[in-house]
């Protein structure tokens, strides 16, 4: 039996979005803000945001969704920035990117 998780359906639609909008932007412009197959960027931080370029595999991991589930909650995912936006500290969203990479 599956277990129907609706914010990592949207999660997933927002991030597929975003996608588009970073392929239109880097087929007009040739920058450093390419983002390389099987993975997705996401912005992170309180206050000034920073960008991490993240394996789409991360979506699989229970703590990222948590994490996801818990922005979702609190802050939604529609933001100007055009990414998915992650507003916890750059030091806990990297301790949980070398623990998910590690596994």
């Amino acid at each position: 039996m599956a277990i129907h998780m609706p914010w990592i359906t949207h999660a997933k639609q927002v991030l597929r979005r975003s996608s588009l909008a970073a392929a239109n932007k880097a087929a007009s412009s040739s920058s450093s803000t390419d983002v390389p197959k099987g993975h997705f960027a996401v912005y992170v931080g309180e206050s000034e945001k920073k960008r991490f370029v993240i394996p789409v595999s991360y979506l699989n991991n229970p703590s990222f969704q948590d994490l996801l589930g818990q922005v979702e909650e609190e802050y939604g995912f529609h933001h100007s920035m055009g990414g998915l936006t992650i507003p916890c500290s750059e030091d806990i969203f990297v301790d949980l990117a070398a623990r998910l990479g590690g596994s």
